[in-house]
């Protein structure tokens, strides 16, 4: 798809990757990109720097997506690139995860994208067109050491990104799915883990990547190159993959407790 005068939305586009998509929007000509975010100000002082609106919304919240896109359809008419783009890294691990804690990354990074396709497909089905691009993570195809909740969601976040291309695909609506591994952004701030493995990437690279795949319109977006590389040895072995990520999960064990026991030794 061409971006240039193309009416674009942005969630999670405060800071980071989103703020990234929103400045690469713009310099391939977008004529309207909304800058969305939780964070009200962020986005407004986000959306004042490139010269163009905020608006503030929960996207778990199904309610609030449907005031977004009532709000682009009386601003500009429509919404012709979706990039549900707002993620959260939730509580790591797995035995002290709560209910509550579950349900809240869910609500974030699996019913706002779920929200998102449900109520801008729509129009783009009448029109004929449209583009969704979904922020999963190289967890949702890799798992992420250390974190149940962060894994479960973004491969659920793939997973319905798939089924989006193989069900609308040939009725004009386009699909990325951005799956990278570490970025440097607000939530690598205190490092990335196993995550930054094969090192972090720019926010501004990670947009370029996004750039090159909708122009042109392919689905999977890996700007880190070793996880195409890692995807086929873990279909081609699957018991083998387990084993090396098991590996990867006790050195990951073992540097949690060294940085453990310095910090208990810092503060005794």
């Amino acid at each position: 798809m061409d971006i240039k005068d193309k009416r674009i939305v942005v969630t999670g586009a405060a800071g980071g990757i989103g703020k990234a998509l929103a400045k690469a929007f713009k310099l391939e000509g977008a004529s309207f990109v909304l800058i969305a975010d939780i964070d009200g100000q962020k986005a407004s002082e986000t959306a004042s720097e490139l010269g163009y609106k905020s608006f503030q919304i929960d996207v778990g919240k199904e309610h609030e997506i449907e005031s977004l896109i009532s709000f682009m359809n009386d601003e500009v008419g429509g919404i012709d690139i979706f990039c549900s783009n707002a993620g959260i890294g939730g509580v790591p691990m797995l035995l002290d995860v709560t209910t509550e804690d579950w349900q809240n990354i869910w609500d974030v990074n699996v019913m706002g994208h779920i929200h998102a396709a449900k109520h801008v497909i729509p129009q783009m089905l009448e029109r004929g067109s449209g583009y969704l691009v979904n922020t999963a993570s190289a967890a949702g195809l890799l798992t992420q050491i250390g974190s149940a909740p962060y894994s479960v969601t973004k491969a659920a976040a793939l997973s319905l990104a798939e089924w989006i291309k193989i069900t609308y695909g040939a009725k004009g609506i386009g699909v990325s799915c951005l799956c990278p591994q570490a970025v440097e952004t607000a939530m690598t701030a205190q490092g990335a883990g196993t995550a930054g493995v094969d090192g972090m990437i720019s926010a501004d690279e990670c947009a370029t990547s996004v750039i090159e795949a909708i122009k042109k319109e392919k689905f999977l977006v890996t700007p880190h190159e070793e996880v195409l590389e890692y995807i086929q040895r873990k279909a081609s072995d699957y018991d083998r993959w387990i084993s090396g990520m098991q590996r990867l999960q006790t050195k990951f064990e073992d540097f949690y407790n060294k940085v453990l026991n310095q910090s208990e030794k810092d503060n005794s």
